[in-house]
């Protein structure tokens, strides 16, 4: 049996008026009163209804953000700079900002982590999901608040989403490798299943197609996103077959196809040109530097503010996708 406000005041031995203040912002109540009711709704995964929030005089002003971000991952400067373009939009409106950084890639734990959310009354939702169906959302959000969904667009949940052409950056790559004369293009991506990794890689299929290349998967490896497998893959397709350009797909799998291309002294574009995907700084100091496609990471982050904000003002059922451009930046690699 769900769980009501009577159980939440039991749990943290308050009364019944404690919660409904702290829940409905009506009157004044002390930290520790507020920490208590927070934990126990918290630990009763309770969630004030519909009427029970369209009944606060105020709105808490605050709107979550849960990214995957493992503790040795690379992306943590990306999903960083989307979060400053969101903190930044919305301080401007008022609202503040709380980050949540899923470091299990485990769907239980991001479960758990919007359940807190809950607990703490939030306004709106910022997520980056591990999972490509987010159909539980239904459940655990249901229509309470907006979700914005940044960087992958999941089935499942009805949501606005915000996030970079990925299809486009890759179709761009791979066409300037190709009229800079090279047909022999291999492809190390991250594994399918999220929205990323999916368009990149048909990015990268469409523009063999549209430049009458036929598709060899004998020349693709999909990996795990880490450095080691970035090594790995790149030792196993330069060591099994013959390419001339290589594009890699994320900035973690470019790191460790690098090691193994500098360790081996592979030379640069002489003997194999590569475009890797993201524009970190350590892209610029390798030798040579490397051609990359850059991602709007900061500009995402504003825009799905901007969406969310609106979304708050102007409640609606039906969402939209926005998709901002990437851009190439040429550099010695290639």
């Amino acid at each position: 049996m769900r769980s009501g406000i009577k159980q939440v005041a039991e749990q943290a031995g308050v009364s019944i008026a404690s919660v409904s203040h702290v829940i409905n912002n009506t009157r004044y109540v002390s930290d520790e009163v507020k920490r208590k009711v927070y934990e126990a709704m918290e630990e009763l995964d309770y969630r004030p209804n519909s009427a029970a929030r369209s009944l606060r005089s105020q709105k808490s002003n605050t709107i979550g953000l849960i990214v995957p971000v493992l503790p040795s991952d690379t992306s943590n400067f990306f999903f960083m700079m989307v979060a400053q373009g969101i903190q930044y939009t919305l301080k401007q409106h008022g609202y503040h900002l709380l980050l949540s950084n899923n470091t299990t890639e485990q769907i239980e734990d991001e479960k758990e982590q919007i359940k807190l959310f809950n607990s703490k009354l939030i306004d709106g939702l910022f997520i980056a999901s591990i999972a490509e169906d987010v159909g539980y959302l239904n459940d655990i959000v249901g229509s309470n608040y907006p979700v914005v969904f940044i960087d992958r667009n999941p089935t499942g949940y009805i949501g606005d989403c915000v996030l970079a052409d990925g299809i486009g950056g890759a179709y761009e790559a791979v066409k300037t490798l190709i009229l800079k004369g090279h047909h022999r293009i291999g492809l190390l991506t991250g594994e399918l299943g999220i929205t990323t990794s999916n368009e990149r890689y048909d990015g990268y299929k469409n523009a063999l197609a549209d430049h009458d290349i036929p598709f060899d998967s004998s020349i693709v490896r999909m990996a795990e996103s880490n450095l080691e497998s970035g090594y790995e893959s790149a030792k196993a397709l330069l060591g099994e077959q013959k390419i001339t350009a290589l594009f890699i797909a994320n900035n973690v799998l470019t790191m460790g196809a690098m090691k193994y291309i500098q360790e081996r002294r592979i030379q640069i574009p002489a003997e194999l040109a590569i475009i890797g995907f993201d524009d970190y700084d350590w892209t610029q100091i390798t030798c040579p530097p490397l051609s990359v496609i850059r991602q709007p990471s900061y500009e995402i982050g504003v825009k799905a503010a901007e969406v969310m904000l609106e979304r708050i003002e102007k409640p609606s059922t039906i969402s939209e996708e926005y998709r901002l451009p990437t851009s190439l930046i040429l550099r010695d690699s290639c």
